[in-house]
């Protein structure tokens, strides 16, 4: 009887499945250090944030006048206290919630219309295209910084107008990305064969479009909470964003400002608290855009 060759046997390692894309891209995140250091420390901090204010004994605003200004470490008072006796830890993490609330709402608003004008704008082209590069031109035209300052002191600085204005002003940077990949995209087979099947113009955009140009809108958003959270402390420190009693990390700085010299650990924390913050949201933006970039071998 004739015996099977073993080499006809067995698949050949050269038949095996190929790694899904996804696989492909974590398996590159996990190898950028600094990524994956930052992406722990984003986690930490989001942990800290969100579930702190719920086990702290102490409310943001309550006031323990018999260790008014206390910077030593007790147990009471693991950060110490501020000039009106509030908890230092509370405060900074109730204003870090805030803060990485502004984030990530601004992101998935600034991502959502900017994602959407670009769509438009790349595939329609002719003034469609037009108007919207001409408004992403006057918006970015405009210093930032100042605009937000107007915009905030004119509708008011409750957390969700802030919210709306840094995220109606930051969408050009996605509308750019999104508007050149829907150019470079919308001529190629798989958008032809989708037309030569009937497939209508809102089908392609949002079928096949939107979801093939969203590995740079993805490394874009991650960049974005960050840009929101160092304007959002920007716009507090100055007196036009959060107003106190409600902490955040720019106006912690603004009321530590004072103090600087009898207690310069006031403004450590915070300031600390947002550079670990962005740093990490950075490296994480870094590591994701080279996991994603095809052309990148590693």
């Amino acid at each position: 009887m004739a015996t099977m060759n073993p080499a006809i046997a067995r698949p050949s390692d050269d038949l095996a499945p190929p790694e899904s894309r996804w696989r492909s891209v974590s398996r590159r995140f996990l190898k950028h250090r600094l990524a994956v250091t930052g992406l722990v420390v984003l986690i930490l901090l989001a942990v800290g944030v969100y579930l702190g204010p719920f086990v702290s004994p102490y409310a943001f605003d309550a006031n323990d006048l018999a260790h008014a200004g206390d910077w030593h470490l007790t147990v009471r008072h693991w950060l110490g206290t501020d000039e009106l006796g509030r908890d230092v830890l509370t405060r900074l993490l109730y204003a870090g919630r805030i803060s990485f609330t502004v984030g990530l709402a601004v992101a998935g608003l600034s991502v959502l219309v900017g994602t959407l004008i670009g769509a438009f704008a790349g595939f329609f082209g002719g003034w469609v295209d037009s108007v919207s590069m001409r408004l992403v031109d006057v918006i970015q035209s405009v210093p930032l910084l100042m605009l937000l300052m107007v915009l905030v002191a004119f509708l008011g600085h409750d957390i969700r107008i802030i919210v709306l204005v840094i995220a109606l002003t930051s969408w050009t940077g996605v509308a750019r990305l999104v508007r050149g990949e829907i150019l470079s995209l919308k001529g190629q087979e798989f958008i032809e064969a989708a037309r030569s099947v009937g497939v209508g113009s809102f089908g392609q955009i949002f079928r096949h479009l939107i979801p093939n140009s969203l590995a740079p809108v993805f490394v874009s958003a991650t960049l974005g909470v960050a840009d929101a959270i160092t304007l959002e402390s920007a716009l507090s420190f100055l007196g036009v964003g959060i107003q106190p009693p409600i902490p955040s990390w720019g106006n912690l700085l603004t009321d530590a400002q004072q103090y600087l010299i009898m207690t310069p650990w006031l403004a450590f924390y915070p300031g600390l608290m947002i550079f670990l913050t962005v740093a990490s949201i950075n490296f994480v933006g870094d590591g994701l855009r080279d996991a994603l970039d095809p052309k990148l071998k590693q």
